[in-house]
């Protein structure tokens, strides 16, 4: 048996696929805890895992940096002037926590001893300081679908344009990230700095591209869905989705049997953290709302759905959150801004998507989605309510993006998402001869 610790920020995006993981890991007779806020506790400890809370590290000063401190815009002028404070937010975030990270976790090393870390990628204290400063195996769990690491078969990241495809578009995606290398020269020392103060050398790639010289770095989609790659690493191995949306002692809602079967369903959701103007779902509201589907609406576990202001229908309900496990196999399209989680659910389900992606990973999902035939994009700003219910329209009747949805749900069928990820993780721990047989 081993013992894996599990680093993970408090988000659901972040941790529903490590309990997916850590659960595949039980039932195959390891122990697993996990170190994260506290806003993560009860779903953890309400799937019986031991959980270390955040000590050192500021939970609300995170959540916010991470979440509400510069709500997306659909106005480019205004992303474009706010730049370089989101990127001092993120280092922030990301990097000056740090020492807080190390504290916290160095006690439970000595504590609780686990035979390997498996951190969230935005987790950097253990790969940045522990995997050598404490000689413990970790692995990087990514919480995107796709692939962030640099290379000639993938755009730039977080742009979400086509990926290369000829031989002048790998040089131009090559020259563009030497150019980001140059460009990123001050960050990279200060994350140096922070490595000696651990006594640690410094490294000449990105943070990014760091993450990836660990042993293992698991990736939960597959490469049907991420552009067929074949410029990375061997550390990177991909698993399938890892998803996790309930416990296994919940129940679905009554009201889910009383949907009519009679009537395509369509599910719009906005992110699970969002705390931003939910225009999406206004949007589809409005689109939505005299056409003859029946709509579920989940409005994100932060938002009351009656203060919301959407505009009511008899073929709309809005809900603050329901599990996709629930929805999805009764959905004919789903509409959302393309957060990972939601498009691997919806993907595995062969349910196609209409997208409307804001920041973060969502670009890029909804890329991958256009490019595999699986459903359409529409830029956020310029998301109408007409614009919004020709694309709906559209998907319902031309089966071709449902057949390509099934197309990746086969695809995903073949990796076995946790299952897969906890065996490798076993051979890591196996491999690093420090767990007992």
């Amino acid at each position: 048996m081993a013992k894996f610790l599990f680093a993970m920020w408090p988000f659901a995006g972040h941790v529903h696929p490590a309990l997916a993981i850590g659960i595949a890991l039980r039932e195959r007779g390891h122990e697993v805890a996990y170190w994260s806020g506290g806003a993560a506790g009860p779903l953890i400890e309400g799937e019986r895992f031991s959980f270390f809370p955040f000590t050192r590290v500021d939970e609300e000063k995170v959540t916010r940096l991470a979440t509400n401190e510069f709500p997306w815009t659909p106005s480019r002028w205004q992303r474009i002037r706010t730049a370089p404070r989101i990127q001092a937010k993120f280092r922030e975030w990301l990097l000056d926590t740090i020492p807080d990270q190390v504290a916290d976790l160095d006690a439970i090393l000595t504590e609780w001893r686990p035979d390997a870390i498996v951190c969230d990628l935005s987790v950097w204290g253990p790969f940045l300081i522990l995997h050598e400063s404490r000689q413990i195996p970790v692995a990087v769990l990514s919480v995107q679908a796709a692939c962030i690491l640099p290379g000639p078969d993938a755009p730039m990241w977080g742009q979400g344009v086509p990926r290369p495809r000829t031989a002048w578009q790998r040089w131009r995606s090559r020259a563009a990230h030497s150019l980001l290398h140059i460009l990123s020269a001050p960050f990279r020392a200060q994350v140096n700095a922070m490595r000696g103060r651990y006594g640690l050398p410094a490294i000449d790639c990105s943070v990014t591209e760091y993450a990836a010289h660990m042993p293992l770095y698991l990736v939960p989609s597959t490469p049907e869905y991420d552009y067929q790659r074949r410029d990375l690493p061997p550390s990177v191995r991909y698993v399938g989705p890892c998803l996790w949306d309930r416990s296994s002692q919940s129940q679905p809602p009554a009201w889910i049997d009383k949907l009519p079967t009679d009537q395509p369903l369509v599910c719009v959701t906005e992110p699970t953290i969002g705390t931003t103007e939910p225009f999406l779902l206004k949007a589809a509201a409005e689109a939505l709302a005299d056409l003859p589907v029946q709509v579920v609406m989940t409005a994100g576990s932060q938002r009351n759905p009656s203060e919301l202001g959407i505009r009511s229908a008899p073929n709309v309900r809005v809900e603050s959150y329901v599990p996709h496990s629930y929805l999805l196999p009764r959905m004919s399209v789903m509409v959302t801004p393309g957060g990972s989680g939601g498009v691997l659910a919806a993907l595995g389900s062969g349910v196609p998507m209409v997208i409307v992606p804001t920041e973060w990973d969502r670009p890029e999902n909804a890329q991958r989605v256009v490019e595999a035939g699986a459903g359409l994009r529409i830029p956020a700003e310029h998301c109408t309510a007409g614009r919004l219910r020709a694309a709906v329209q559209q998907v319902l009747q031309d089966p071709s993006y449902r057949n390509a949805a099934q197309r990746l749900s086969v695809a995903f069928s073949k990796y076995k998402g946790p299952r897969q990820a906890a065996g490798l993780l076993e051979s890591l721990a196996l491999a690093s001869g420090k767990h007992d047989s």
